[in-house]
């Protein structure tokens, strides 16, 4: 377990301090859509609007609040065992309907907000709003493409507090890219960014620390192959721990 001092636990995350007192993390889930351009690897980003609480004017990966009801969106294929198991592993009770709920809202996520659909072309029916994009382009969503790269919870007396699992796929794990990008308005602009650039954009601390833990494995294992340490970030009595799940 690796002790972070106060001055870096302020660094990991725009500190905004709540007047209600230290609030309950949501589940949350962001995607790091990856692919290769010759010798480089790309990750798409997206800059948030100057407008919003947290991390406004950010440049950040999409995603967002997990919904339960998302655990029972017909899927393609499942998540990897590996990968799942890791998803249920360290605090809180994670079950697999909730794991399952996390990982889908990172797709459904990158599709409102980039306009990139994740899964397989095929026959899919739902009455989820957010998800009839799906319907209407004919694609059904799958987690077997999905990584778990890391997990980090936002220290108490912020504004909001969530509790996000960070997952990684390729671009061709996408079958459809609207050239519109997505319905919502969540951010202002996408790029692909090699990750040397990425890292020296204006992005949150977690994120260039992410985008660190995302590099070193890699470098480990190119094709990103399930069963990978992930790296864990939160407050425990008052110092901030990286712990490997």
């Amino acid at each position: 377990m690796d002790v972070m001092t106060k001055v870096e636990i302020d660094k990991l995350e725009q500190k905004m301090v709540s007047r209600d007192g230290p609030k309950r993390p949501r589940d949350a889930a962001t995607l790091i859509l990856l692919d290769r351009h010759g010798n480089d690897i790309v990750v798409l980003m997206g800059r948030r609007h100057a407008g919003h609480a947290f991390m406004p004017g950010k440049f950040v990966f999409p995603g967002g609040r997990t919904d339960p009801a998302d655990s029972r969106i017909p899927v393609a294929s499942p998540l990897n065992e590996q990968v799942e198991a890791k998803l249920m592993a360290g605090i809180g009770r994670t079950g697999p309907a909730r794991a399952r709920a996390i990982a889908l809202s990172a797709i459904r996520e990158t599709y409102e907000e980039a306009g990139l659909l994740i899964g397989r072309k095929g026959a899919f029916a739902t009455k989820k709003s957010e998800w009839q994009g799906f319907v209407e382009h004919g694609v059904v969503p799958s987690l077997e493409p999905l990584r778990f790269i890391a997990r980090a919870i936002t220290p108490p007396n912020r504004v909001r507090r969530f509790d996000t699992r960070f997952f990684s796929a390729w671009r061709n794990d996408v079958a459809v890219e609207l050239p519109q990008g997505g319905p919502t308005n969540e951010l202002e602009e996408l790029v692909w960014l090699p990750l040397a650039r990425a890292r020296q954009a204006d992005i949150p601390d977690i994120t260039r620390r992410v985008l660190d833990e995302l590099e070193g494995r890699l470098a480990e294992d190119p094709l990103l192959r399930p069963g990978g340490a992930v790296p864990f970030y939160r407050l425990a009595r008052k110092s901030f721990v990286r712990e490997i799940l």
